[in-house]
This record gives structure tokens, sequence and C-alpha cells, in this order.
């Protein structure tokens, strides 16, 4: 049993009478731009979104666990349930535009816990910018249904942050610890501050060389055998693959730096900023100047841009950031929110971006192209 600390905090049912005359006509929106309602379970295997997600969704989790120990938690978000429902379909090709509006369960100081969330997941379409494009719009109408006429709009890209890291050989350790970082908000400097601690270490030695050349799912396999061979299961909400990543991390750890030079181009690209047209244009200076081969993921940038700027989006009011980071790991493209006006430091009113390798790692036989957002409900009208 799932048991509440403070059960007013946990009360939807106010929120969602005083908030039913606007979902009704959200919900029609959405439908009417082509995506079909979609329900997931409100009950799920916890590790699923501790692996997809990534560090900051484990301490929000509700837990519980089965009859053989497993761990359960209550739906924390549509996104994944949706995508591995469709992936358990064994439809080939994936292909599907849905929409949800429902109950999400996180744990949040000073917030209830159980709240609405609604959104679309488009699924399949190779067309990616101009997907990417669309799903920009149709969040800024669906923002103006709920009232919020003239929003922040903030845009960037994940593809873009990977390309530079990948061309300036960062390792996979120092990339994931540098976005985590960035996306809770650290600056530069504290984004890439200190290698991971890798004291009393020397006793496992033979654990971290089996690991040091491991992939992901390899690593994951191995803990997994020593966990059940002791007798041992992940439990309080880290998952056997967040422990493999920790070996990984540590094992890597000698080369989770940059030389100064190269942190030096990183810091010049995640400082570059301003409306999409700017952000483009400095972003080909600094690989130009630097020698960074990025021109594929530059170029799919600038036609998203051009794709929204083609669908009456007015770029110049849009603010955009070579540095900007989403909380969630699986974003590999387009990220982008949309704040209440004037407050750019504000939670976000919606949230969303592309996730091309999410369904493959939820068991597609191959990348499906996938973009799409969440809105906040309760935030529209709260900071009126």
């Amino acid at each position: 049993m799932i048991c509440y600390a403070k059960p007013e905090m946990m009360n939807i049912a106010a929120n969602t009478l005083r908030s039913k005359n606007t979902l009704e006509p959200l919900i029609v929106l959405l439908e009417k731009a082509g995506y079909v309602r979609a329900e997931a379970p409100l009950l799920h295997h916890a590790d699923v979104f501790i692996d997809l997600s990534g560090e900051d969704i484990r301490r929000r989790l509700y837990l519980t666990q089965d009859g053989e120990g497993r761990e359960l938690c209550l739906r924390p978000e549509f996104t994944i349930p949706l995508c591995a429902a469709e992936v358990a379909k064994a439809r080939q090709p994936i292909k599907a535009a849905l929409s949800y509006c429902g109950p999400v369960f996180r744990q949040r100081v000073g917030e209830a816990g159980e709240f609405i969330q609604a959104g679309v997941e488009s699924l399949g379409r190779l067309d990616r910018e101009a997907a990417d494009a669309e799903v920009f719009t149709l969040a800024l109408a669906a923002a103006r249904q709920l009232g919020e006429t003239a929003p922040l709009m903030r845009i960037g890209d994940a593809g873009l942050i990977n390309g530079v890291l990948e061309a300036l050989e960062a390792s996979p350790a120092f990339a994931r610890r540098l976005k985590r970082r960035l996306a809770a908000g650290k600056s530069f400097a504290d984004a890439v501050q200190a290698k991971t601690d890798t004291s009393g270490l020397d006793r496992f030695g033979g654990v971290m060389a089996a690991l040091e050349g491991a992939g992901p799912d390899a690593a994951r396999a191995f803990v997994s055998d020593m966990l059940s061979m002791s007798g041992a299961r992940a439990s309080g909400g880290r998952s056997v693959s967040e422990i493999a990543d920790r070996f990984m991390s540590k094992a890597r750890a000698g080369d989770a730096h940059l030389s100064a030079a190269k942190l030096q181009i990183l810091e010049e690209f995640l400082g570059i900023k301003g409306n999409p047209d700017q952000v483009a244009e400095a972003i080909g200076t600094l690989a130009k100047k630097h020698s960074l081969n990025i021109a594929p993921t530059l170029t799919r940038y600038e036609s998203r841009i051009g794709f929204m700027a083609a669908g009456g989006i007015d770029l110049s009011h849009v603010m955009a950031s070579a540095g900007f980071v989403r909380n969630l790991d699986y974003y590999t493209g387009m990220v982008f929110e949309i704040l209440p006006p004037n407050q750019p430091s504000a939670k976000p009113l919606i949230g969303g971006g592309r996730y091309d390798g999410l369904l493959q790692r939820l068991g597609a036989s191959n990348e499906v192209p996938a973009v799409g957002f969440a809105i906040w409900v309760e935030r529209f009208g709260a900071s009126a």
C-alpha cells in the first residue's frame, strides 16, 4: 500500500472539477489536430522509468512492490507507457499520432503529488524537422487554448550538444554528467567540475576490468547476475541499470575530462544565445573556426526553424540557446519549453522534444522517429 503523508496535497478532485471546462476543449483541439486519444495503465514497473528518464525521476516516484518483491510505481508520465504499448503491438513500421489527458503521480515538495497532464506523441514520421515544427506549433495552440496568448518560447537541440561533445571526443561519462548538471541549472563551471570519485575501488579491480569494455546492455546483465547470485535485489528506486552506470562511470573516470582548450570551445558553444537564426549562425561560425564536424545536425536545426517560420511562428520572439537541456535522458534532438510571459525562470507550462532512440530501447527492432510534449494543466493561470 502506498501511504500519503499529507492527503490534502494529493487531492486532485477540486482541481479536476475546476479545470473540467478547460480540459474538454483542449482534448478536442489535440484530437482535431490528428492525435488519437490514448490511455495508459496507472501501475508500472519502476525500473523502466529510472532506466530511461534519468536520475531526476527516481526520487519523485511513488513506489510499491508486487508479490514477488519487484518494484512498481504509479504512472509518473505518459510518454514511456504509450511508447511501450506501441512497441508491444509489434506492428512494422511503428507509426502513431497519440494524445492523452489524465492523472500522473510524482513526489513534489509543496505541490500535489497527483495532478493532470495532457499532451501528444508523434511516432514514426520520417520528415523529422516538419514534425518538430508541427508539434511545437500545436503546443503553442494548446497554450492559447488554456489562456496564455503570449507565452515565452525557449528551444534548444540535444542533437547539437551531442554532436559537439562527440566532435570534442568527450567520454560518455563526461557527456552524461554534463547534460544532467546543465539540466539541473548548474553553471558551466559547476557542470564540468570534479571527476567521478574513484576512492575505494582497488578491491573491485576485477569488476571494473570486466565492465570497462562493456556496453550498457552487457553491463546491466552483468550487474543483474551479480545481484541475483548474492541474493540481493535492486531497491529504494535505484535500478540495476543505474548500478551498472555507476560502475562504468567510475571505471572510465580517468578519461572523463576534456583538455583546457576543448573545455574553452565547449563553454563558448554552450554560451550561444539569441533568436534561432542568430544561434544557427553563431554555431556555424564556431564549428568552422574549430573544425567541428556537426554540419548534418546544424542543417537539421536550420531546416526545423525554417518549417517553424513557414508555420507562422515569429522566430524573433523565440529564445534559443545552445546550452538549453531538459531533465530527461532520452531526448535526442529538438527540446523546447513554453513558459509564462516575462518569467524565464518559471516552471514550464509545456515542455517537450524529440526522442528518436526511446522506442528502440523499449524493444522496437529499429530506431523510431518520435517527438511530443506534455502540458502541466495546473500551471496555467497560476502566475496570473
